[in-house]
């Protein structure tokens, strides 16, 4: 994958995804685990969180009051 993309998403599928097929650690996923009233307050959240974090590439990150970050190179136990 030539492009180093972050993906946002509200989406909880994107993080099994990424760890079953393998995403590639140049990749970033953020997860946004909130119940936004308005996309004007989707937006401001996003922006905040991009703001505070230099890197998403090679994260799994979920948003929520705070961040956590899982690297995407491990695997999950099954």
């Amino acid at each position: 994958m030539a492009q180093r993309r972050v993906l946002l998403t509200f989406d909880k599928d994107f993080g099994e995804l990424a760890f079953i097929k393998g995403l590639p650690a140049e990749c970033g996923i953020v997860l946004f685990r909130i119940a936004p009233q308005s996309p004007k307050e989707v937006a401001v959240i996003a922006l905040s969180a991009i703001q505070h974090q230099p890197s998403w590439s090679g994260y799994f990150s979920v948003a929520r009051k705070q961040i956590r970050m899982r690297p995407l190179t491990s695997r999950p136990p099954f």
